[in-house]
């Protein structure tokens, strides 16, 4: 009786086999998904491709066109005779020119012309700004804000020179940024770990730390024999502060589970800090060597001008006592391009070293 009542049971209805009515053909479910996934690509960006292309005709126009004289106004100011200008103006235009021809048939890169090209407008027409209110209509007087004919002419006039001294700036600030960043972490590890340490090295740092470096220049002179030595001592000291500060509060901050972990796992002290507590301070130690790195750059210049004999603020102390201020302005770009390209590299560095934070803090 009951063997009856089981196979009266409805059976249970079989998965559809391939080719059924109620099936999913093979592939439809991958082919839905990549249709949903799929994005289209982005479109040409046309404005911001051919706006840097005519802001450069523009400052071309600007530079080469007497329309001061056709107008009848502005100043007889002469222009600059280095052509480093208009062949700046010229290589700005073919370079992007062909940057922005790659991105038509590229479409990785048109999100990078639609990001740029704006940025680019400005700046040339920025230079078209400058060079109409200096050169052409005389707004802000000469000789202190020559034309950017003038100051690109320098650089291109002066380049050995130029390049001598920005080697000289590099030199010195690899020496006295390495000597008081080595020095900072040093010391950072040594009172984040020790509490002792810290009892009594940190009151001394927070009185003295404030202080600026440029300061202490007397002092460095009567240290050192010679000013090199003094102007090294001045970087190193203006970037060991934030390097102390910031990585003592890095190693302090480390979280004490993983501590307790490490030790569970046999770590010795010594592993405790090089495995733990400076890998999870990183983060900190490179805010500290951003900041060391900023307060070398301005403690640079004034170390430069206490007796150096070469490097960018040398030069600019150098054109200054002979008033040529369009060499003052020349040596300025550089060392904005030299400081900037200084500081984009630290942070690759450090997208490189810290991954898990790269892109929270960006250049």
């Amino acid at each position: 009786m009951s063997h009856e009542n089981t196979e009266s049971l409805p059976a249970t209805n079989p998965p559809p086999a391939h080719g059924t009515a109620g099936a999913t053909p093979p592939g439809a479910k991958n082919d839905a998904a990549a249709r949903q996934g799929a994005r289209p690509a982005p479109p040409y960006p046309v404005a911001q491709a051919l706006a840097p292309l005519a802001a450069s005709w523009i400052a071309l126009g600007a530079h080469f066109w007497e329309w001061t004289e056709w107008l009848g106004v502005g100043t007889a100011t002469p222009t600059g005779d280095s052509p480093a200008y208009a062949i700046l103006l010229g290589a700005v235009f073919a370079i992007w020119l062909a940057f922005a021809g790659g991105a038509w048939f590229a479409a990785g890169l048109r999100a990078k012309v639609r990001h740029n090209g704006p940025l680019l407008t400005a700046g040339i027409l920025t230079a078209v700004v400058w060079e109409t209110v200096t050169a052409r209509l005389g707004v802000l007087p000469m000789p202190y804000f020559p034309g950017p004919d003038r100051v690109f002419g320098v650089m291109l006039d002066e380049a050995p020179l130029l390049a001598e001294s920005a080697w000289a700036s590099l030199r010195l600030l690899a020496i006295g940024l390495g000597c008081g960043g080595v020095s900072g972490f040093l010391l950072g590890v040594w009172f984040g770990w020790s509490r002792r340490a810290a009892y009594w090295g940190m009151p001394v740092l927070k009185f003295l730390g404030p202080v600026p470096a440029t300061a202490w220049i007397p002092f460095a002179l009567m240290l050192f024999p010679t000013t090199q030595g003094a102007s090294v001592f001045i970087v190193a000291l203006a970037s060991l502060f934030p390097m102390v500060v910031l990585t003592a509060s890095g190693v302090a901050g480390t979280r004490h589970s993983h501590l307790e972990v490490a030790r569970t796992l046999g770590a010795k002290p010594g592993q405790l800090i090089l495995r733990v507590a400076i890998p999870s301070a990183l983060p900190s130690i490179f805010t500290g060597l951003f900041m060391a790195l900023s307060a070398s750059f301005i403690t640079l210049v004034v170390a430069e001008a206490i007796g150096a004999k070469a490097g960018l603020g040398w030069y600019i102390n150098w054109a200054q006592n002979f008033a040529e201020y369009h060499k003052i302005h020349a040596s300025l770009l550089l060392m904005a391009m030299f400081f900037s390209s200084l500081m984009a590299a630290l942070f690759l560095v450090r997208d490189r070293v810290l991954r898990w934070q790269q892109g929270l803090i960006k250049w």
